[in-house]
């Protein structure tokens, strides 16, 4: 037994699942079977590490995973293991959640999900817990069917069931793509290529995804004009204009004064004039009806 032994642990009733979130130092599991022969627990758990290393082993295999790995254990069968220190989601799964999604993790028990689309699931899930707490109880059977939809797609992803699971995928393609661009803004080689290669899609898959924002350039132009505005209204930021703009991507300096000014209303100069930081007012929303800002506000969030 070791007295400084630390650990933590976060649970989310989801009604028909369960979502944990556990920290813990360096320790050996055991799963209950020839251990605890009242109340049996018997589920499927699908655990992604974000940090620290696992390993298992069951009666006919053994397996070591590591961080965004997915893997797959059945609480009614004899298993143990050890985990370094580490940080984890663990989704526990009903075994009466559908004959489907029994028979599909079945298949896939005391594994890792070593796929691309094994990975996509492990980024939904950590997609799942960073928005748990903005969830409303009414949410919960819509993020069931989603999550069981994503299990199917992940685990076993036939035609069908990746059609099923189209809205939970895109949600999470979507949000890797803008993690992406955040992360290479000012990258002077960032362009719909290097999106399409990083997230692992065909060129028609990323169309299908940016066609609501106008295109993936579209939505990067947007994001760096953003930027701009962010670095031009910053009083510690006294660069000249072009040298803001050529920084993200703009080596035009009356392209991107064009470009400004149709995403805010007036020209970079008159945004730096005015300082002070925060949200620019666009003035075609004066003459806009009340009960039409907010559709017009929505659009021009696509960019």
């Amino acid at each position: 037994m070791t007295a400084n032994f630390k650990g933590r642990q976060k649970l989310w009733d989801l009604g028909s699942l369960v979502l944990a979130e556990v920290s813990t130092d360096r320790l050996a599991f055991s799963s209950l079977p020839g251990h605890v022969r009242r109340d049996p627990v018997d589920h499927w758990t699908m655990t992604v590490l974000l940090s620290g290393q696992t390993r298992t082993d069951a009666a006919r295999t053994a397996f070591i995973a590591g961080p965004g790995e997915v893997q797959v254990h059945s609480l009614g069968r004899s298993f143990d293991g050890v985990v370094d220190k580490s940080e984890m989601l663990i989704l526990f799964v009903p075994r009466d959640l559908s004959l489907e999604t029994s028979a599909t993790l079945g298949q896939a028990e005391f594994s890792t999900l070593a796929t691309g689309m094994g990975r996509l699931f492990s980024d939904y899930l950590i997609d799942v817990a960073n928005r748990l707490p903005m969830l409303a109880q009414a949410d919960l059977p819509g993020l069931a069917a989603a999550t069981r939809a994503m299990i199917l797609a992940c685990v076993q992803p036939t035609a069908d069931h990746i059609e099923a699971a189209e809205g939970p995928i895109a949600n999470v393609l979507l949000e890797k793509a803008r993690q992406l661009v955040h992360s290479h803004l000012l990258d002077p080689k960032l362009g719909s290529e290097l999106v399409r290669r990083e997230l692992g899609i065909s060129r028609t898959r990323l169309y299908n995804l940016f066609e609501p924002f106008g295109g993936v350039m579209h939505y990067i132009q947007h994001r760096r004009l953003l930027s701009a505005y962010a670095a031009l209204t910053d009083p510690n930021d006294r660069r000249l204009i072009f040298q803001i703009a050529e920084e993200r991507g703009f080596s035009d300096g009356a392209e991107f004064g064009r470009a400004f000014k149709r995403a805010f209303g007036y020209s970079p100069s008159e945004a730096r004039n005015r300082g002070g930081g925060g949200i620019p007012v666009r003035p075609d929303l004066q003459d806009c009806p009340s009960q039409e800002r907010l559709g017009v506000l929505l659009r021009r969030l696509q960019g």
